[in-house]
């Protein structure tokens, strides 16, 4: 099996601001693997949250090599063990050389991996459209951009949440999903908060504190009546147990977890626990998002717009009509380079 790598800028369509800062350009790594005429791609989005670079993401790819050169990549299940325990963290990494080999693996099969994994297409959620932190005039420029998208995500986090929640009702009145990205510091501020949005037709809250603050987090649950969904506190299944109390639900997201084979044990264990799924990404071209549009079936809520914040997507692949996503029949993950 060969294996090479390149990294590519994805140029936003508008500068991307979370409560940790501003982002114009996403540097991303994209893998091939290759065996028998059969091309699996996949790809890295490394973020800065969880230690990763561009750069740290070509060292683990590089360590991997070896190892993807030298096996089978039909044992994908025993590779891809072997590739978690390379080294701690790096997990976009990982996530990339896992979202190949199983594009590898259902392209010779001959069938679309939602297939491949007994899932039905037309179970595929609605996704919401993110709208990051911004001034108010670029903020109902986006929402009027996102006007075929039914559920908004708006990102909060900072002094003016209000203000920014007021120019979104300004221009409209969809449901909206709302992520601190562990903004809210105190659970007094996290509490007053969400009892504010839940006058604003809210759906849900994502990430209201820090990872850490798990007890200040389930102190809050028990006073609002919106479900709260983990996002920065949870990466692998083994992080979900201790989350029950604190969260309703998950957003898994493949470049937090390692890959598809680990943000399926995630999905079955939060499902054992009666917590809801939802499946989110980073901002990434077309491969990593149709990666995840495959399991999406699986899911109670999906927030896999990242292909859509970027202008110059290198790949087609699952496709949105109405909000709703729609999964292609091309053997594999279902993408094309355009």
């Amino acid at each position: 099996m060969k294996l090479t790598f390149d990294i590519k800028e994805l140029k936003l369509k508008h500068s991307w601001g979370i409560s940790r800062g501003v982002w114009h350009v996403k540097q991303n790594v994209f893998v091939r693997l290759e065996k028998d005429g059969i091309t699996g791609l996949g790809e890295a989005a490394p973020n800065i949250r969880y230690d990763e670079t561009p750069e740290s993401t070509v060292g683990f790819i590089e360590k991997a090599k070896p190892l993807l050169e030298n096996s089978d990549p039909e044992q994908f299940y025993d590779l891809g063990k072997e590739i978690q325990a390379l080294a701690a963290g790096q997990t976009a990494a990982k996530a990339a050389l896992d979202i190949a080999l199983l594009d590898w693996n259902t392209k010779r099969a001959g069938f679309p991996m939602y297939r491949y994994l007994g899932l039905q297409k037309a179970k595929a959620p609605v996704t919401s459209f993110s709208i990051g932190i911004d001034s108010a005039e670029i903020i109902r420029q986006k929402i009027q951009e996102a006007d075929e998208y039914p559920l908004l995500k708006i990102k909060l986090g900072q002094h003016n949440d209000e203000e920014i929640i007021d120019t979104v009702r300004a221009v409209t009145d969809k449901p909206l999903r709302i992520d601190a990205n562990e903004g809210w510091t105190t659970k007094e501020e996290a509490l007053a908060k969400i009892h504010w949005l839940q006058t604003q037709n809210v759906e849900f809250i994502e990430q209201p504190m820090p990872a850490d603050m798990l007890s200040e987090t389930a102190w809050v649950r028990e006073r609002v009546d919106l479900p709260l969904i983990a996002d920065e506190s949870v990466k692998g299944a083994r992080d979900i147990p201790q989350l029950a109390t604190a969260f309703d639900g998950i957003n898994i997201k493949i470049m937090k977890s390692g890959g598809l084979q680990e943000a399926l044990r995630m999905i079955w264990l939060a499902k054992a626990m009666e917590m809801k799924i939802m499946l989110g990404c980073m901002v990434e071209s077309s491969i990593a998002i149709s990666a995840a549009a495959a399991i999406s079936p699986l899911a109670d809520y999906a927030d896999l717009d990242g292909n859509l914040l970027i202008s110059n997507d290198p790949y087609t692949g699952a496709a949105v009509e109405n909000g709703v996503l729609i999964l292609n029949d091309l053997p594999g993950i279902g993408v094309t380079t355009r």
